[in-house]
């Protein structure tokens, strides 16, 4: 698993030009946790003032670094911060040696900064049940503290990525007051990805001043429009952290009111749920599922990923057939409502099935023409009331299983 994997057909073609913000700055170091010769521990520091909200895995097997998070999250403090993150460990279903692990990585980065250990938050991601060799991960600290920069972020992304075949990040500005405040994000994820929380590690950071609890209800509700609105496999991480950091550098002070704001903080938060999804272990599409007129959002949402998670309807996306029974199967087998004689299906803007039947001039190769693309759009009305929902899914290969056939090799 050391080897570079071939580069996702759906990646971007570059990593993008992420603002700076003030008042985070950034560090790698290869600590040879799992990997050879590739960064693969990042370190962050955060300015005092900083304000640092989450969400977290729901999983009941959650890691020893997600439960330290979720413990030290609440507290509403404006001391410098850190987060510390590793790939190639999860440091899961670890017991008491993962809690010992924690501790030893927040105290010695702690001492390194010069901070609070309670505003010292870990992340770890990989493979699950074995020990953290935390010692590995403390003996590069001072080289970490050391080499801390503002412009990082770009080398952040590539140290926290486990199967990912290319480094995600994500920005925007947005004018409030007549200043510019800007956001940056990173994320690593490319399976084991379902939505229960923000199924990934994802690090936000912007230089808005903005008090705990209202940055936490901006992370919550858009990570319920964004990272919980994605899957690549059906299955949910024992890792899955967002952090999001505001350091308040620029000045400029958001409250519930910025809607601008809001919405900035909500692209940049898609763009990195979608470049997971691209990053789908073996995936060759990209798939957006959007359901329509069913009885409430929530009945939309599971007839959405009912489809999205169906080992057959993703396969058949993989052989590029338009197979529209296997939307049928999902919908049916939901537990949400559904009506079979109001139920309409589209592929694209090709109509293959409509209140119930096969649609009148539906051609196969119509439908086989859109399953050609890249990019997938399967959308169905199913004509019982205003309930709406979309989610985001990739298709399922050959490649998902050679990944994961020998992932602890």
């Amino acid at each position: 698993m050391g080897g570079t994997p071939p580069r996702s057909p759906l990646a971007p073609a570059s990593f993008p030009d992420l603002p700076v913000i003030a008042g985070v700055e950034f560090a790698t170091a290869e600590a040879g946790v799992k990997y050879s010769n590739r960064k693969d521990v990042m370190l962050a520091r955060l300015a005092p003032g900083t304000s640092v909200a989450g969400v977290f895995t729901r999983s009941a097997t959650r890691s020893a670094p997600v439960l330290d998070c979720q413990d030290k999250i609440g507290r509403d403090s404006r001391n410098a911060a850190a987060i510390i993150v590793n790939s190639g460990n999860s440091n899961a279903f670890t017991g008491r040696n993962g809690r010992e692990s924690v501790s030893r990585i927040t105290a010695a980065t702690a001492e390194a900064l010069g901070i609070d250990e309670s505003r010292v938050f870990s992340s770890s991601t990989g493979v699950i049940g074995e020990p953290l060799p935390h010692d590995r991960i403390t003996a590069k600290l001072s080289e970490l503290a050391g080499n801390l920069q503002a412009g990082g972020i770009e080398e952040a992304a590539g140290a926290i990525m486990t199967t990912d075949t290319y480094p995600k990040g994500a920005g925007a500005e947005v004018t409030i007051d007549g200043q510019r405040v800007k956001i940056a994000g990173i994320a690593k994820g490319s399976g084991m990805i379902a939505p229960d929380m923000a199924t990934m590690l994802v690090y936000i950071f912007t230089d808005a001043a903005i008090e705990r609890d209202v940055l936490q209800s901006m992370v919550s509700a858009n990570a319920d429009l964004t990272f919980n609105c994605i899957t690549v496999d059906s299955d949910t991480s024992t890792s899955d952290t967002l952090l999001c950091a505001a350091t308040g550098a620029s000045g400029i002070r958001v409250t519930e009111a910025n809607t601008n704001f809001i919405d900035a903080l909500r692209g940049v938060m898609l763009d990195l749920a979608h470049q997971v999804v691209r990053d789908g272990e073996g995936a060759t599409k990209f798939v957006q599922i959007h359901v329509t007129g069913a009885q409430s959002d929530a009945d939309a949402r599971t007839h959405a990923l009912s489809i999205a998670n169906s080992p057959l309807v993703k396969t058949a996306i993989a052989g590029e057939d338009p197979n529209w029974g296997r939307i049928v199967m999902a919908i049916g087998k939901s537990g949400a409502a559904a009506d079979r004689d109001l139920l309409s299906i589209w592929f694209g803007d090709v109509l293959v099935a409509d209140r119930g039947w096969r649609a009148e001039g539906y051609r196969e190769e119509d439908g086989a023409a859109h399953m050609t693309g890249t990019d997938i759009d399967i959308r169905v009305d199913l004509g019982l009331g205003g309930g709406t929902a979309t989610v985001w899914t990739c298709d399922l290969t050959h490649g998902y299983i050679s990944i994961n056939a020998d992932y602890r090799s």
